[in-house]
């Protein structure tokens, strides 16, 4: 939506993501880096979840 922000997923390769770009990260995902790529402007991004009703939103790494 606004600015520009940096994920990754454990395994892969920070990816600096622009407004209209997307990102997947799957279910077994270990998700470690999500944050405003710059440092002087903010960023604004969506998350759309797909998961079962009664399963936990997260899950902690053990």
């Amino acid at each position: 939506l606004e600015g520009s922000i940096v994920m990754q997923v454990k395994g892969e390769k920070e990816v600096t993501l622009s407004p209209g770009e997307t990102y997947y990260e799957g279910p077994s995902d270990i998700h470690l880096v999500s944050r405003n790529a710059s440092t002087s402007k903010p960023a604004k991004f969506i998350v759309v979840l797909l998961k079962n009703k009664d399963a936990p939103v997260v899950m902690p790494v053990k």
